[in-house]
């Protein structure tokens, strides 16, 4: 039976999905949320109404990472996402829950308050963030120094959860010249084709992001 995913190709959330499947070519149908029809097949599986979702043979996975998690399980293929050892796969998680904590979530607020009425946004909050994603990048700069990628050679689920942060954290507090691992870094995961796959699918929807999208990606 098919995986279906319930998704959107803008989404960062999907897109980490979306790089674990191409990786490793496993086959899927998109169930694209676009409308009120989509949105409430979504309520049904995940009353959250977050995405993605995924309904593998019955079996509804939710939360970006578990789906991933699932897939190396239930559909594994030739690039482990999860490494065998377990020490190195504890440091992949590690780093999963880095990007998805401290850069996709700074990054997603400052685009949430981009999308809200000038009366409601939150400058202490958008400030915050801004710091919060400095810090990030200083961090991670240092970390991946002489790394191809965020654990090290292999590429696993960490670099699936740091592509869609790091491009869209890029576009809303650009990285700049001190970071230079991190642009190298970023610049190596848009060069990777599953990602580079996703970011073509995104590109029809740019149009919709609050903060203008950068040509240059």
């Amino acid at each position: 039976m098919t995986i279906a995913l319930h998704a959107h190709p803008f989404s960062s959330y999907c897109q980490k999905v979306l790089i674990a499947l191409y990786e490793n070519d496993t086959p899927f149908a998109l169930r694209m949320l676009a409308d009120a029809d989509s949105f409430s097949e979504l309520a049904k599986l995940w009353p959250l109404r977050l995405m993605p979702v995924v309904v593998d043979d019955g079996e509804v996975v939710r939360e970006a990472t578990i789906i991933v998690e699932h897939l190396m399980l239930r559909h594994p293929g030739p690039v482990r996402l999860i490494p065998r050892d377990p020490w190195t796969a504890l440091k992949v998680r590690f780093l999963d829950r880095f990007f998805d904590n401290y850069v996709m979530a700074p990054m997603q607020k400052l685009v949430s308050d981009a999308l809200r009425a000038a009366d409601q946004r939150d400058p202490k909050g958008v400030t915050d963030a801004k710091a919060r994603l400095d810090v990030s990048y200083e961090w991670l700069d240092g970390e991946l120094k002489g790394r191809v990628w965020a654990a090290g050679e292999e590429f696993t689920l960490a670099d699936c959860a740091a592509a869609p942060s790091l491009f869209y954290a890029d576009w809303v507090h650009p990285l700049g010249d001190r970071f230079g691992n991190v642009r190298a870094y970023r610049a190596r995961l848009l060069e990777r084709p599953s990602f580079a796959r996703a970011v073509e699918e995104a590109r029809p929807y740019r149009a919709f992001f609050p903060l203008g999208a950068p040509d240059r990606d």
